[in-house]
């Protein structure tokens, strides 16, 4: 009987249990694509910010220069003054875009985000606290994922109260978030005027004169917390067959869940540490992925990790460069995208509730 079955199917095919679904394959080869187009565009990014500015420069010597080559003064410019803020919009992209594709994911809820649920509010919070202590810039990433740590504390206690609903817990975040923001912008109104205006960025999210320094400080702390993302994946993937599904396959789901919301304010938090509250990023740049990639996997997360490095060094470009304005934060830019967006999500989501009601 096995021979006869085995007679039936083509030379060369494996059996049927062990061939991969065709959707699947699909979704790989597409996530791929996506990954090795988003890849271009970031490497074409990194050229024309670090060729650009009040001293423009061929983007080949800019090329160069990033990597130690050419003339002294083109890699001290480009190394210096113009690979830091690269750099810090890479990492705080990728870890915004991250942390907010774990809280969606985890809240199965599209309105879900660090910047609307408190975290990056929080983060700057602390960031600015520590500002007015007079602490090194690196104690910095220290202080915002306290800050962010503190805003997720607030988060439990008034959601619990509110209830387990989560549009209930997403409401009581935006008010979290007003109320840090409010109290970050009295802190910076009582500043001396020489604190000021270092503080400032926080209220808005700012690349400004980002060094080495923090990037690095921040940039480990970031790569460490997107290893264990990618490690929690598998996590995940069980917690999206329910509770009581995770449960009966071994997973003790409370400890899974409360992993994966550490990891994505840590993430959030630190990514705020160089930007202030940055806001569209972490909201937008996981459905970007689903509508172009599918359903959510280990590899639609590394892609979510790259696109939102690559809209957070666009949008910087475009405050730097395209804007009649000079000199706006790229805060100002990702609000302006992020607003609408914001707006069209809460419309949506509160037309799938009253056809859930009917």
């Amino acid at each position: 009987m096995n021979d006869a079955l085995r007679s039936r199917q083509p030379l060369g095919s494996s059996p049927l249990p062990h061939a991969p679904a065709p959707g699947r394959r699909a979704g790989r080869g597409r996530t791929l694509l996506l990954a090795l187009a988003g890849l271009v565009v970031l490497c074409a990014l990194v050229t024309v910010s670090v060729a650009n500015g009040e001293m423009p420069l061929p983007p080949v010597e800019a090329a160069k220069g990033l990597f130690g080559a050419g003339d002294a003064g083109t890699v001290l410019i480009v190394q210096e003054f113009r690979a830091p803020r690269m750099a810090a919009a890479i990492v705080a992209g990728a870890g915004l875009a991250v942390g907010g594709a774990l809280l969606q994911r985890l809240f199965r809820n599209p309105l879900a985000s660090p910047d609307v649920m408190g975290v990056t509010g929080g983060a700057s919070f602390g960031a600015v606290a520590m500002l007015a202590a007079g602490a090194s810039q690196a104690m910095i990433p220290l202080a915002a994922l306290g800050g962010g740590l503190l805003a997720a504390v607030l988060l439990g206690v008034f959601g619990w109260r509110s209830g387990t609903s989560v549009t209930r817990l997403v409401l009581v975040g935006l008010a979290v978030q007003a109320g840090l923001s409010a109290a970050v912008s009295f802190m910076v109104v009582s500043f001396p005027t020489e604190l000021a205006g270092s503080a400032l960025q926080w209220t808005t999210g700012s690349l400004y004169g980002r060094t080495w320094t923090e990037v690095w400080s921040a940039g480990g702390a970031v790569a460490v917390g997107l290893a264990l993302a990618f490690a929690l994946h598998r996590r995940l993937a069980v917690l999206d067959l329910g509770d009581d599904s995770a449960g009966t396959l071994g997973l003790n789901t409370h400890t899974a869940r409360l992993q994966v919301l550490v990891i994505a304010i840590v993430l959030a938090s630190l990514a705020a540490a160089l930007t202030g509250p940055v806001a569209f990023v972490a909201l937008a740049v996981p459905h970007m992925v689903r509508f172009l990639a599918g359903p959510p996997t280990a590899g639609t997360l590394a892609l979510s990790a790259l696109a939102g490095a690559v809209l957070l060094l666009a949008s910087d470009l475009v405050a730097q460069y395209l804007l009649p304005v000079s000199g706006l934060p790229v805060g100002v830019v990702t609000a302006t995208l992020g607003a609408p967006w914001l707006l069209v999500l809460m419309i949506r989501q509160s037309s799938s509730v009253n056809r859930s009601a009917r």
